[in-house]
């Protein structure tokens, strides 16, 4: 006689829910690589709406850097004849202003990206680093129109950057580093406080003046030549117009400080982010 086989009910699946630690959201791998998609489309929608309905589109990459260089040409090399240490000054100012304006586009529109985002950022959960991150992402279309012109200008000038240039993904790697983590935490700030945007214009502008964009670094004196790297701006500028005008030293003294200052920046910065960002949703 056969017997029926009794049926046993699955043992339930138990389920943990505890909150995160440390950088379990911000750099998780497995996290990033889940949200790639969305990480793809935010990007690309940051560079689609950057200059949708005007009039000039792309070509402001371009006027922003070539119109500040006519100014600091003007007012800086001819008024105020600031050394350019035996460079024609419109080709010593666009060399930095290139980077400068990459760095400073990050800032100012990347530390209003999660309040300009708000109803994305309370209504789903993504990693929110991919806010900040895609402002630099976009930003990266921008470097390079602007850097190709630079190039067109100083072949046209009668330079030619020697094997240096190919520095210029290691230099563009520490911009990158310093830009995604003062943004992440100006953006992460600016959630709560929004006097963040009031801040940026001014702060971007001191900072403009503490980085070599209108002067050469080897007008300061040591040791302050070298504490200034601290900035990582500083060892970013230099590097650049070593690197695209083909001239001068080598500065790694202040390549490598910078270097260093973007990384601790960038921690500090993604340290921050992930600490207040569970809270994102309940203050934007």
């Amino acid at each position: 006689m056969l017997r029926p086989i009794e049926a046993t009910a699955p043992h339930p699946e138990t389920i943990r829910l505890q909150p995160t630690r440390g950088f379990s959201r911000v750099l998780a791998p497995r996290e990033l690589w889940r949200y790639r998609d969305l990480a793809g489309q935010i990007a690309l929608r940051d560079i689609t709406v950057r200059y949708r309905q005007t009039a000039l589109g792309g070509a402001w990459a371009v006027l922003q850097p070539i119109g500040f260089m006519v100014v600091f040409s003007l007012i800086f090399g001819n008024v105020a004849g600031i050394s350019s240490n035996g460079l024609p000054y419109p080709l010593f100012s666009l060399s930095a202003l290139v980077p400068w304006t990459f760095f400073s586009t990050a800032l100012m529109l990347g530390s209003d990206s999660l309040v300009s985002n708000a109803a994305l950022v309370s209504k789903i959960y993504f990693p929110r680093i991919f806010m900040p991150a895609g402002v630099i992402v976009a930003g990266f279309v921008d470097l390079a129109i602007s850097l190709f012109i630079l190039l067109i200008i100083v072949f046209a000038w009668g330079y030619a950057p020697s094997v240096a240039i190919l520095t210029l993904p290691l230099l563009i790697a520490i911009a990158t580093a310093a830009a995604l983590g003062t943004t992440a935490a100006l953006s992460a700030i600016n959630v709560r406080y929004r006097d963040v945007r009031y801040v940026v214009p001014f702060a971007i502008q001191m900072w403009l003046f503490i980085s070599p964009v209108v002067y050469p670094s080897s007008q300061i004196s040591e040791p302050w030549r070298t504490l200034s790297a601290i900035n990582p701006m500083v060892g970013v500028v230099e590097g650049f117009r070593w690197a695209t005008l083909g001239t001068g030293n080598a500065p790694w003294d202040l390549i490598g400080i910078s270097a260093v200052s973007a990384a601790v920046i960038l921690a500090a910065g993604l340290a921050y982010f992930d600490r207040v960002e569970r809270a994102f949703a309940d203050f934007v």
